[in-house]
Protein backbone atom coordinates (compact mmCIF):
# COMPACT_ATOMS: atom_id res chain seq x y z
CA UNK A 1 0.00 0.00 0.00
CA UNK A 2 1.30 3.17 -1.33
CA UNK A 3 1.58 6.85 1.39
CA UNK A 4 -1.02 8.40 -0.91
CA UNK A 5 -3.30 5.05 -0.62
CA UNK A 6 -2.67 5.12 3.33
CA UNK A 7 -3.38 8.23 3.90
CA UNK A 8 -6.74 8.05 1.77
CA UNK A 9 -7.55 5.07 3.64
CA UNK A 10 -7.19 7.11 6.88
CA UNK A 11 -9.27 10.03 5.54
CA UNK A 12 -11.91 7.65 4.48
CA UNK A 13 -12.28 5.75 7.67
CA UNK A 14 -12.77 9.06 9.46
CA UNK A 15 -15.25 10.55 7.45
CA UNK A 16 -17.22 7.10 8.40
CA UNK A 17 -16.23 7.63 12.01
CA UNK A 18 -14.52 4.83 12.44
CA UNK A 19 -10.75 6.34 12.87
CA UNK A 20 -8.95 3.04 13.46
CA UNK A 21 -11.72 1.13 15.32
CA UNK A 22 -13.16 -1.77 13.47
CA UNK A 23 -16.72 -1.48 12.03
CA UNK A 24 -18.32 -4.06 13.63
CA UNK A 25 -17.44 -2.85 17.26
CA UNK A 26 -18.51 0.56 16.82
CA UNK A 27 -21.46 -0.50 15.24
CA UNK A 28 -22.46 -2.74 18.94
CA UNK A 29 -20.96 -0.12 20.81
CA UNK A 30 -23.47 2.76 19.90
CA UNK A 31 -27.45 2.11 19.91
CA UNK A 32 -29.52 3.87 17.30
CA UNK A 33 -32.43 2.91 18.15
CA UNK A 34 -34.18 6.73 17.85
CA UNK A 35 -32.98 6.82 14.23
CA UNK A 36 -34.41 7.44 12.17
CA UNK A 37 -37.32 9.59 13.16
CA UNK A 38 -38.32 11.12 9.93
CA UNK A 39 -37.83 10.49 5.70
CA UNK A 40 -34.59 9.78 4.35
CA UNK A 41 -33.91 11.61 1.24
CA UNK A 42 -32.31 10.00 -1.71
CA UNK A 43 -30.52 11.58 -4.03
CA UNK A 44 -30.10 10.93 -7.58
CA UNK A 45 -27.55 12.79 -9.39
CA UNK A 46 -28.45 12.38 -13.07
CA UNK A 47 -32.14 12.29 -14.85
CA UNK A 48 -34.68 9.92 -14.40
CA UNK A 49 -34.90 6.78 -16.02
CA UNK A 50 -31.44 5.52 -15.68
CA UNK A 51 -29.97 2.15 -14.38
CA UNK A 52 -28.94 4.59 -11.26
CA UNK A 53 -32.32 5.91 -10.54
CA UNK A 54 -34.49 2.67 -11.18
CA UNK A 55 -32.52 1.36 -8.72
CA UNK A 56 -32.82 3.65 -6.35
CA UNK A 57 -36.12 3.73 -6.18
CA UNK A 58 -36.29 0.01 -5.95
CA UNK A 59 -34.03 0.32 -3.11
CA UNK A 60 -36.01 2.83 -1.61
CA UNK A 61 -39.29 0.94 -0.93
CA UNK A 62 -36.98 -2.28 -0.34
CA UNK A 63 -35.54 -0.32 2.79
CA UNK A 64 -38.88 1.18 4.12
CA UNK A 65 -40.06 -2.03 6.25
CA UNK A 66 -36.27 -1.95 8.07
CA UNK A 67 -35.77 1.94 8.83
CA UNK A 68 -39.27 2.20 9.61
CA UNK A 69 -38.80 5.69 7.44
CA UNK A 70 -40.06 6.52 3.74
CA UNK A 71 -36.99 7.35 1.69
CA UNK A 72 -37.64 9.72 -1.23
CA UNK A 73 -35.91 9.62 -4.34
CA UNK A 74 -34.80 13.26 -5.44
CA UNK A 75 -33.39 13.77 -9.22
CA UNK A 76 -30.32 16.40 -9.37
CA UNK A 77 -28.50 16.16 -12.28
CA UNK A 78 -26.32 18.22 -13.57
CA UNK A 79 -22.38 18.69 -14.40
CA UNK A 80 -21.66 14.97 -14.61
CA UNK A 81 -23.32 14.07 -11.29
CA UNK A 82 -21.29 16.79 -9.33
CA UNK A 83 -24.27 18.99 -8.49
CA UNK A 84 -26.24 16.47 -6.97
CA UNK A 85 -23.18 14.59 -5.22
CA UNK A 86 -21.95 18.51 -3.90
CA UNK A 87 -25.83 18.44 -1.97
CA UNK A 88 -24.55 15.80 0.18
CA UNK A 89 -21.01 16.69 0.44
CA UNK A 90 -22.58 19.44 2.28
CA UNK A 91 -25.30 18.49 4.22
CA UNK A 92 -26.32 17.56 7.84
CA UNK A 93 -24.27 14.72 9.06
CA UNK A 94 -27.21 13.25 10.68
CA UNK A 95 -27.69 10.41 7.59
CA UNK A 96 -31.23 11.90 6.63
CA UNK A 97 -29.71 12.66 3.63
CA UNK A 98 -28.04 9.60 1.03
CA UNK A 99 -26.58 10.36 -2.73
CA UNK A 100 -25.95 7.15 -5.16
CA UNK A 101 -23.10 8.12 -5.78
CA UNK A 102 -20.83 6.55 -8.78
CA UNK A 103 -17.82 6.27 -10.32
CA UNK A 104 -18.24 9.50 -12.01
CA UNK A 105 -18.81 10.99 -9.43
CA UNK A 106 -16.54 9.44 -6.91
CA UNK A 107 -13.49 8.27 -9.18
CA UNK A 108 -13.51 10.15 -12.61
CA UNK A 109 -14.98 13.18 -11.84
CA UNK A 110 -12.43 14.67 -9.37
CA UNK A 111 -9.35 13.75 -11.96
CA UNK A 112 -11.32 15.32 -14.67
CA UNK A 113 -12.66 18.21 -13.80
CA UNK A 114 -10.30 21.18 -13.36
CA UNK A 115 -12.80 22.57 -10.59
CA UNK A 116 -15.37 20.37 -8.12
CA UNK A 117 -17.17 21.56 -5.03
CA UNK A 118 -16.46 18.65 -2.94
CA UNK A 119 -13.78 16.36 -1.78
CA UNK A 120 -14.87 12.75 -3.46
CA UNK A 121 -13.09 11.39 -0.74
CA UNK A 122 -12.72 13.45 2.54
CA UNK A 123 -16.89 14.47 2.62
CA UNK A 124 -18.61 11.15 2.14
CA UNK A 125 -19.15 8.08 4.29
CA UNK A 126 -19.24 5.63 2.11
CA UNK A 127 -22.30 2.74 2.92
CA UNK A 128 -23.38 0.06 0.43
CA UNK A 129 -21.78 -1.00 -2.68
CA UNK A 130 -25.34 -1.32 -5.29
CA UNK A 131 -23.90 -3.04 -8.46
CA UNK A 132 -20.58 -3.11 -10.51
CA UNK A 133 -21.72 -3.32 -14.48
CA UNK A 134 -19.16 -3.62 -16.76
CA UNK A 135 -18.83 -2.01 -20.10
CA UNK A 136 -18.62 -3.68 -23.28
CA UNK A 137 -17.31 -2.76 -26.78
CA UNK A 138 -19.54 -3.00 -29.48
CA UNK A 139 -19.16 -2.59 -33.54
CA UNK A 140 -21.93 -1.44 -35.99
CA UNK A 141 -22.99 -4.64 -37.46
CA UNK A 142 -22.90 -3.37 -41.07
CA UNK A 143 -19.22 -2.57 -40.91
CA UNK A 144 -18.08 -5.65 -38.47
CA UNK A 145 -19.86 -7.64 -42.03
CA UNK A 146 -18.27 -5.81 -44.25
CA UNK A 147 -14.60 -6.20 -43.23
CA UNK A 148 -15.11 -9.84 -41.09
CA UNK A 149 -14.69 -8.52 -37.82
CA UNK A 150 -15.88 -10.85 -35.24
CA UNK A 151 -12.96 -10.80 -32.35
CA UNK A 152 -11.11 -7.72 -30.53
CA UNK A 153 -7.93 -9.06 -32.40
CA UNK A 154 -9.87 -8.82 -36.07
CA UNK A 155 -10.84 -5.20 -34.94
CA UNK A 156 -7.20 -3.96 -33.82
CA UNK A 157 -5.46 -5.58 -36.83
CA UNK A 158 -7.85 -3.22 -38.63
CA UNK A 159 -7.08 -0.72 -36.73
CA UNK A 160 -3.77 -0.67 -37.25
CA UNK A 161 -4.02 -1.24 -41.14
CA UNK A 162 -6.12 1.85 -41.28
CA UNK A 163 -4.12 4.60 -38.86
CA UNK A 164 -6.81 7.41 -38.13
CA UNK A 165 -9.71 5.40 -40.28
CA UNK A 166 -11.77 4.72 -37.13
CA UNK A 167 -13.92 6.82 -35.13
CA UNK A 168 -15.65 5.83 -32.07
CA UNK A 169 -18.28 7.68 -29.64
CA UNK A 170 -18.70 7.96 -26.07
CA UNK A 171 -21.54 9.92 -23.50
CA UNK A 172 -18.79 12.46 -23.47
CA UNK A 173 -15.21 13.92 -23.15
CA UNK A 174 -13.87 12.17 -20.38
CA UNK A 175 -16.75 9.59 -19.80
CA UNK A 176 -15.93 6.10 -18.96
CA UNK A 177 -16.63 4.96 -22.97
CA UNK A 178 -13.97 7.46 -23.75
CA UNK A 179 -11.20 6.70 -21.34
CA UNK A 180 -12.16 3.37 -22.05
CA UNK A 181 -11.23 4.10 -25.96
CA UNK A 182 -8.03 5.76 -24.93
CA UNK A 183 -6.95 2.63 -22.96
CA UNK A 184 -7.64 0.62 -25.59
CA UNK A 185 -5.46 3.10 -27.95
CA UNK A 186 -2.76 2.56 -25.57
CA UNK A 187 -2.51 -0.44 -24.90
CA UNK A 188 -2.72 -2.07 -28.80
CA UNK A 189 -0.86 1.46 -30.35
CA UNK A 190 -4.48 2.14 -32.35
CA UNK A 191 -5.08 5.44 -33.60
CA UNK A 192 -8.98 6.07 -33.81
CA UNK A 193 -11.05 9.51 -34.03
CA UNK A 194 -13.04 9.74 -30.39
CA UNK A 195 -16.43 11.51 -30.94
CA UNK A 196 -17.68 12.61 -27.91
CA UNK A 197 -21.60 13.39 -27.49
CA UNK A 198 -24.24 14.37 -25.78
CA UNK A 199 -24.57 11.24 -24.01
CA UNK A 200 -24.11 7.52 -24.44
CA UNK A 201 -27.85 7.39 -26.10
CA UNK A 202 -26.87 10.18 -28.91
CA UNK A 203 -23.65 8.20 -29.20
CA UNK A 204 -25.62 4.44 -29.60
CA UNK A 205 -27.39 6.17 -32.46
CA UNK A 206 -24.55 7.97 -33.93
CA UNK A 207 -23.09 3.94 -33.89
CA UNK A 208 -26.07 2.14 -35.48
CA UNK A 209 -26.65 5.09 -38.69
CA UNK A 210 -22.58 4.48 -39.27
CA UNK A 211 -21.23 7.36 -38.33
CA UNK A 212 -18.77 5.90 -35.79
CA UNK A 213 -17.40 2.11 -36.18
CA UNK A 214 -17.25 1.15 -32.47
CA UNK A 215 -18.21 2.13 -29.05
CA UNK A 216 -17.41 1.48 -25.05
CA UNK A 217 -20.94 1.21 -23.79
CA UNK A 218 -22.82 0.11 -20.60
CA UNK A 219 -23.57 -3.30 -20.77
CA UNK A 220 -27.06 -2.67 -18.86
CA UNK A 221 -27.97 -0.37 -21.79
CA UNK A 222 -26.31 -2.51 -24.80
CA UNK A 223 -27.83 -5.52 -23.83
CA UNK A 224 -30.49 -5.49 -25.99
CA UNK A 225 -29.28 -3.89 -28.97
CA UNK A 226 -26.37 -7.00 -28.71
CA UNK A 227 -29.35 -10.00 -28.75
CA UNK A 228 -31.56 -8.38 -31.06
CA UNK A 229 -28.04 -8.66 -33.46
CA UNK A 230 -28.38 -4.44 -34.37
CA UNK A 231 -24.58 -4.58 -33.22
CA UNK A 232 -21.40 -6.81 -32.53
CA UNK A 233 -19.88 -7.31 -29.06
CA UNK A 234 -16.73 -7.98 -29.11
CA UNK A 235 -15.62 -7.57 -25.57
CA UNK A 236 -16.14 -6.81 -21.85
CA UNK A 237 -14.16 -4.27 -20.14
CA UNK A 238 -13.61 -5.68 -16.71
CA UNK A 239 -11.74 -8.64 -15.52
CA UNK A 240 -14.43 -11.24 -15.52
CA UNK A 241 -17.38 -12.07 -18.07
CA UNK A 242 -20.40 -11.18 -18.01
CA UNK A 243 -23.24 -13.74 -16.54
CA UNK A 244 -25.77 -12.64 -19.26
CA UNK A 245 -22.46 -12.58 -22.04
CA UNK A 246 -20.74 -15.57 -20.86
CA UNK A 247 -19.67 -16.27 -24.45
CA UNK A 248 -18.61 -12.98 -24.74
CA UNK A 249 -14.65 -12.21 -23.32
CA UNK A 250 -12.73 -9.95 -21.58
CA UNK A 251 -10.44 -7.33 -22.95
CA UNK A 252 -8.40 -9.31 -21.07
CA UNK A 253 -8.37 -12.65 -22.89
CA UNK A 254 -8.40 -11.16 -25.87
CA UNK A 255 -4.85 -10.48 -24.90
CA UNK A 256 -5.03 -6.71 -24.13
CA UNK A 257 -3.67 -6.45 -20.75
CA UNK A 258 -4.23 -4.84 -17.88
CA UNK A 259 -7.51 -3.86 -18.76
CA UNK A 260 -10.04 -3.39 -16.20
CA UNK A 261 -12.92 -0.66 -16.14
CA UNK A 262 -16.48 -0.59 -15.18
CA UNK A 263 -19.82 1.29 -13.69
CA UNK A 264 -19.86 1.37 -10.40
CA UNK A 265 -22.40 2.95 -8.13
CA UNK A 266 -23.43 2.86 -4.31
CA UNK A 267 -25.11 4.48 -1.38
CA UNK A 268 -23.07 7.23 0.29
CA UNK A 269 -24.02 9.47 3.57
CA UNK A 270 -22.14 12.77 4.32
CA UNK A 271 -18.73 12.29 6.33
CA UNK A 272 -19.13 12.59 10.02
CA UNK A 273 -22.48 11.00 10.20
CA UNK A 274 -22.77 8.64 13.72
CA UNK A 275 -21.04 5.45 13.15
CA UNK A 276 -24.18 3.88 14.65
CA UNK A 277 -26.78 5.47 11.69
CA UNK A 278 -24.35 4.17 9.47
CA UNK A 279 -24.00 0.81 10.67
CA UNK A 280 -28.33 1.03 10.66
CA UNK A 281 -27.67 2.57 7.05
CA UNK A 282 -25.30 -0.09 5.77
CA UNK A 283 -27.95 -3.15 7.54
CA UNK A 284 -30.89 -1.48 6.13
CA UNK A 285 -29.35 -1.95 2.39
CA UNK A 286 -27.61 -4.73 2.75
CA UNK A 287 -30.80 -6.57 3.18
CA UNK A 288 -32.67 -5.05 0.52
CA UNK A 289 -29.67 -6.05 -1.64
CA UNK A 290 -29.69 -9.52 -0.77
CA UNK A 291 -33.87 -9.23 -1.84
CA UNK A 292 -34.76 -11.84 -4.86
CA UNK A 293 -36.57 -8.66 -6.83
CA UNK A 294 -33.61 -6.66 -5.98
CA UNK A 295 -31.08 -9.29 -7.45
CA UNK A 296 -33.22 -10.04 -10.13
CA UNK A 297 -32.86 -6.38 -11.69
CA UNK A 298 -29.09 -6.43 -10.80
CA UNK A 299 -28.49 -10.05 -12.92
CA UNK A 300 -30.42 -8.67 -15.63
CA UNK A 301 -27.84 -4.96 -15.13
CA UNK A 302 -25.55 -7.71 -15.55
CA UNK A 303 -24.05 -6.69 -12.19
CA UNK A 304 -21.52 -8.73 -9.87
CA UNK A 305 -20.99 -6.58 -7.38
CA UNK A 306 -19.11 -7.97 -4.30
CA UNK A 307 -20.99 -7.61 -0.74
CA UNK A 308 -18.47 -5.03 0.89
CA UNK A 309 -19.14 -3.98 4.38
CA UNK A 310 -18.57 0.52 4.41
CA UNK A 311 -14.65 0.17 5.08
CA UNK A 312 -14.01 -2.24 1.97
CA UNK A 313 -16.46 -0.07 0.39
CA UNK A 314 -14.49 3.21 0.95
CA UNK A 315 -10.86 1.18 0.39
CA UNK A 316 -12.33 0.27 -3.05
CA UNK A 317 -13.20 4.31 -4.05
CA UNK A 318 -10.01 5.12 -2.76
CA UNK A 319 -8.53 2.60 -5.60
CA UNK A 320 -10.73 3.98 -7.73
CA UNK A 321 -10.01 7.12 -7.62
CA UNK A 322 -6.16 6.34 -8.39
CA UNK A 323 -7.23 4.62 -11.07
CA UNK A 324 -9.06 6.94 -13.22
CA UNK A 325 -6.61 9.80 -12.36
CA UNK A 326 -4.03 7.49 -14.40
CA UNK A 327 -6.83 7.05 -16.91
CA UNK A 328 -7.92 10.93 -17.60
CA UNK A 329 -4.02 11.90 -17.50
CA UNK A 330 -3.79 8.96 -20.30
CA UNK A 331 -6.83 10.84 -22.30
CA UNK A 332 -5.87 13.96 -22.08
CA UNK A 333 -10.03 14.96 -21.22
CA UNK A 334 -10.61 18.06 -19.01
CA UNK A 335 -13.43 19.94 -18.42
CA UNK A 336 -13.16 22.97 -17.36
Amino acid sequence: MTTTHRRLRRILLLALGLGSVSFGSVAHAQSSNDWPTKPIRFVVPYPPGGPLDTMARLLAEQVKPTLGQSVIVENRPGAGGNIGADLIAKAQPDGYTLVMGAVATHAINPALYSKIPYDAVRDFAPIALVASVPNVLIINKDFADKQSIRTLQDLVKYALAHPGKLNYGSGGSGSAGHLAGELLAARTQIKAVHIPYQGAASAKLALLSGQSEFMFDNLASAASLIKEGKVVALAVTTDQRSDILPEVPTVQEAGVKPFDIGTWFGVFATAGTPPAVIAKLYQAYSAALADPAVQTRLKQMGSNAPALTPIQFAEMVVQERQKYQELVKLSGAKVD
